[in-house]
């Protein structure tokens, strides 16, 4: 299952967007308002639940400078990963857009759109906060 987010465009450049977004401790602040828990596990890791939803454990998976951000699901049960594509529009501008991937069987790909298309818009919608 393949989602994506609209791009949002961020008066930030794509170096603080990077550096910002390859923090973990940053994504409580992109966290829609229906979070229930958000703790910070290391320096690379990071769980937290949304009301209603079960609690999910992410882990820093790769980096490019400036241009890409990965997370992932630190567990293999239900292998995906949320990245963060970064694209420069001038010096204090950028544009973001989130991916999200998952391998699902069909049933739990249809229980989960939805609420993953929400929760991956309401994060590109934070963005400015960072």
């Amino acid at each position: 299952m393949n989602l994506e987010s609209q791009k949002v465009t961020v008066e930030k450049s794509a170096q603080y967007l990077f550096e910002a977004l390859s923090q973990v401790s940053n994504y409580e602040t992109l966290m829609p308002d229906t979070i229930a828990k958000f703790e910070v596990l290391d320096a690379d890791s990071f769980i937290f639940g949304l009301k209603g939803m079960p609690e999910i454990k992410l882990r820093m998976k790769d980096k490019i400078p400036t241009s890409k951000v990965v997370l992932g699901a630190a567990s293999d049960k239900l292998p995906f990963t949320l990245t963060a594509a970064i694209y420069s529009l001038s010096d204090n501008a950028s544009e973001v857009q989130l991916f999200f991937e998952g391998e699902f069987n069909a049933m739990m790909a249809m229980m989960v759109k939805g609420p993953i298309s929400k929760f991956i818009e309401t994060l590109a919608a934070n963005m400015h906060k960072l």
